[in-house]
């Protein structure tokens, strides 16, 4: 009576990690408060699983995955350059 059509195939289109802002000062600022380059290599771990758990689990594909995690710390790295500028020799904000 009535056919049954095949699901078509969907693309699933994430919001860009690196237009979260939020997040991308949020992560740099923690890496700024590691007391070493040790830990702060521990937190970037433990923020790209995280980030790849929640990728894969809206069903983006391994390879924009992998994409979108290396933009976001690329946006981490940015973002961290601009801090450390901001600051001078003594830690004050500079103008």
């Amino acid at each position: 009576m009535f056919e049954v059509e095949s699901p078509l195939p969907c693309q699933v289109i994430a919001f860009p990690l690196t237009k979260r802002v939020a997040k991308v000062r949020e992560v740099a600022a923690r890496i700024m408060d590691k007391a070493t380059d040790r830990q702060a290599a521990a937190y970037r771990n433990q923020v790209a699983e995280t980030l790849f758990r929640h990728l894969d689990r809206i069903g983006v594909p391994e390879d924009e995955q992998d994409e979108q995690v290396g933009a976001f710390f690329t946006a981490v790295e940015l973002e961290l350059y601009r801090l450390h500028c901001l600051h001078d020799a003594s830690g004050e904000t500079a103008y």
